[in-house]
């Protein structure tokens, strides 16, 4: 088949075969959103920033950097997650070319490939940005205490008035009104009265930003399975039942344990622990068909991690196989069996109860074919990955297709990977698919040089 434009007509001659299309040509507006400020957004943003093209990075949280900024160490090599994000976070901060809206979801997009029109909802901080220096002498002063921490994942306890965690970028605080005194009883404005900066702003309101961009780029993430749907573990139930992310702010050295492993119901050391794979994940039946990627890998640091911080501990992992395709990551699943010796058991978990100060686990070891009973003092369960929740809302405004578990649909699987159908919106992260971080920046980078191509040829 050959094709040949001329006059804006694309011919195409086949054997038997005439036919006239007419193809249309719009001028690119070389301004970018990336909505989701997690390491993806945060890549994206930084590759097509750099580039010399403008960017507007729009995260719902108060701050950027995602999930990445919850862990401990990454895989495979036990680097710091905060040493290698932070600087990332940084360098967003100080791009001349990215304009930075937190807190902020995308109310709605309009207009076609090349030229969106985008509303963006920047909620009220109740903090002036430009005001703030960052201080935090309103935390220290609000007497709003016991909120349970969305960043620590309910294992610690923050103010009404917060900053996530203290390398948060932007260091401002937001005020939660929900659990604000002044909020629910017209009284206290604590915070307002020792800030010298006068940056609180009790009456500030949501604001709505409408900016014309050329690009999408689409980085919004992932949550856990809600572990509400598989009761049979006892999570919410059993304050030591946890999942991987809370585990992770055990292990971290600014977590509510300041890097110690101690039980959340009392504090103390767990010298047994069971760590769950595929929890809701390959389970075509009851729950999810689809293999998260992450846990095996995981699951293992966390075994790992357990054994260097309580060294005379057990660790027991029951897996149903062990998935490791990654540079290092074989090699890194054996060292956790041969010289941190934690026992791996091949089989599934079919029931998790309480039995006096610690737990009975109840599983198949489908290698000897015997039912087995384990008991622990906490259990880690490796929970599936599932699309943000917020996801379908925003596609359906982009009039793009899902597909049956909420992730993107991408044009081609394995030649088009980070386009979607609609002109000058692409994907990357765990927006298509569960990715482990490696993955998710090469896709991030790949959906940026998509940006920079389209805007390149105008």
């Amino acid at each position: 088949m050959a094709y040949i434009l001329l006059n804006k007509k694309i011919m195409i001659e086949k054997v038997g075969l005439n036919q006239s299309l007419i193809s249309t040509r719009t001028p690119v507006f070389t301004r970018a959103l990336v909505i989701g400020g997690g390491i993806t957004g945060i890549q994206s943003a930084l590759d097509i920033a750099n580039c010399d093209y403008e960017v507007i990075l729009v995260e719902k949280q108060p701050c950027i950097g995602g999930h990445m900024a919850q862990l401990s160490e990454t895989f495979p090599t036990l680097d710091c997650s905060s040493c290698i994000l932070t600087p990332r976070m940084t360098e967003v901060a100080q791009q001349p070319k990215i304009k930075l809206y937190t807190y902020s979801e995308v109310e709605d997009i309009s207009g076609l490939g090349g030229e969106y029109d985008v509303k963006i909802r920047k909620k009220a901080r109740s903090v002036i940005e430009e005001r703030c220096t960052g201080c935090s002498i309103c935390i220290e002063k609000c007497p709003i205490r016991k909120i349970p921490s969305e960043f620590d994942r309910g294992l610690s306890t923050r103010k009404a008035i917060y900053i996530p965690f203290p390398q948060a970028v932007p260091n401002i605080p937001v005020i939660d009104r929900a659990n604000c005194t002044y909020f629910k009883k017209g009284k206290c404005k604590i915070c307002q009265k020792f800030c010298e900066a006068e940056a609180i702003d009790f009456e500030q309101e949501d604001e709505i930003v409408t900016v014309k961009v050329g690009s999408i780029v689409i980085a919004t993430g992932y949550e856990l399975y809600p572990i509400e749907k598989i009761g049979e573990y006892g999570y919410g139930k059993y304050k030591d039942v946890i999942n991987g992310l809370q585990f992770e702010r055990l292990l971290s050295a600014s977590g509510p344990t300041a890097g110690e492993i101690r039980r959340p119901s009392d504090g103390q050391v767990p010298q047994k622990v069971v760590f769950v794979s595929c929890v809701g994940s390959r389970d075509s039946e009851q729950h999810l068909p689809y293999c998260s990627k992450i846990c095996c890998m995981y699951t293992a640091k966390h075994a790992m991690l357990y054994k260097h911080r309580v060294p005379d501990g057990e660790a027991v992992v029951f897996y149903i196989d062990v998935r490791t395709g990654g540079k290092g990551y074989y090699e890194f699943v054996t060292k956790a069996q041969e010289e941190d010796e934690v026992l791996y058991m091949r089989g599934k978990v079919s029931k998790i109860f309480k039995d006096g100060n610690g737990f009975v686990v109840l599983g198949a070891d489908t290698l000897s074919g015997k039912q087995v009973e384990v008991t622990c003092d906490m259990v880690v369960l490796a929970m599936a990955v599932v699309p943000s929740k917020d996801i379908l809302r925003l596609l359906d405004k982009l009039k793009i297709t899902a597909d049956e578990h909420g992730f993107i649909t991408e044009v081609h699987s394995r030649l088009r990977p980070v386009e979607t159908p609609m002109p000058g919106v692409y994907m990357a992260g765990c927006a298509q698919a569960p990715k482990d971080i490696p993955e998710a920046v090469a896709q991030a980078s790949g959906a940026a040089s998509k940006v920079i191509e389209q805007f390149a040829k105008g």
